[in-house]
């Protein structure tokens, strides 16, 4: 099953570097040819050589997905190149990392309004934009899987207010494109991974010291977080499975999926599942004694997760 996704032809946007990196190099792995996206020509080029490390098919397209321009001429390069052929996007393209840590601690009145536009920019009406060229393709073949890498973020509140909106417009997003796409055969699903160590973030959380007003618990959480390719892992795992369509339109966590699908992180880790009591249980600190003979398998349902941040 090690080349499972032979012949495919796969988009990862904004994969120069962390979660990006990471699915282009598993869905390499896989078989697919993976086309890799990001503004700056180097960077591109660092996974692009890593990818053909590993025996892998990838092209490195320089694309800023805040411009419309830009995102058409990439997926009328990828129609010309692959007779209109595109099995899987991931819109995972994000450039508000640094907005986010630059202002960690402020309230949304406090913060230059200009901080919806480094966040949601590229990281929400990019993968849109994207989402309608990929879905033109892939509904013309009757077949595709369409994935946003979303985030707890957009189910309670997580950093600021203009990251929270917009994972939650990311998760509707793929909720609503999968009501329409759904009779043509293409898939689309929101992924949430965990706390990811990606480069940005061990150069900006793990390495440096907790900013004031920040629970310290945050930086325990990233410093044993996923590794940038469990990511990578699922969308293989959910490209190949026959059942595909019974997940359209849902919210999907990396620690559900490496359950269902059996397996761990690339580095050999169990997946942490932030859902399960032994976790939640482990977090309160006049309870985290009791962790220790709490049943891993007992886990939060997921209806539960919608009635504690209900709205009505």
């Amino acid at each position: 099953m090690k080349m499972a996704l032979s012949g495919w032809i796969c988009l990862v946007t904004g994969a120069s570097r962390g979660i990006g990196r990471g699915i282009a190099l598993q869905l390499s792995e896989a078989g697919a040819t993976v086309y890799i996206t990001g503004r700056q020509e180097n960077t591109l080029k660092l996974t692009a050589a890593e990818v053909k490390e590993r025996g892998g098919d990838c092209i490195p397209v320089v694309c800023d997905s805040s411009k419309e321009d830009d995102i058409e001429a990439l997926f009328e390069r990828i129609k010309q190149e692959q007779n209109g052929r595109l099995d899987i996007l991931i819109n995972n393209a994000y450039a508000g990392v640094h907005a986010i840590f630059d202002n960690m601690g402020k309230k949304f009145w406090e913060t230059d309004p200009s901080i919806w536009d480094a966040i949601n920019n590229t990281g929400l009406r990019g993968h849109y934009f994207c989402s309608v060229y990929a879905s033109r393709l892939m509904v013309a073949q009757g077949k595709g899987l369409i994935v946003m890498i979303s985030s707890m973020g957009g189910l309670r509140y997580l950093f600021n207010v203009a990251y929270g909106v917009g994972k939650a417009a990311c998760d509707r997003l793929a909720a609503d494109t999968a009501v329409e796409l759904k009779s043509r055969g293409v898939a689309s699903v929101s992924l949430w991974p965990g706390a990811v160590q990606t480069e940005l973030i061990s150069k900006m959380v793990i390495e440096k010291e907790t900013p004031p007003g920040v629970d310290p618990k945050f930086k325990d959480v990233f410093a044993n977080g996923e590794t940038t390719e469990l990511s990578g892992k699922c969308i293989v795992e959910l490209a190949k499975d026959k059942n595909l369509m019974s997940l359209t339109g849902k919210v999907l966590m990396t620690c559900d999926l490496a359950r269902r699908y059996g397996f761990q992180d690339v580095d050999g880790r169990s997946v942490t599942d932030f859902t399960s009591m032994k976790f939640i249980i482990s977090q309160v600190p006049y309870l985290s004694w009791l962790s220790s003979i709490t049943p891993s398998f007992l886990r939060v349902p997921r209806f539960m997760l919608t009635l504690a941040n209900g709205r009505f």
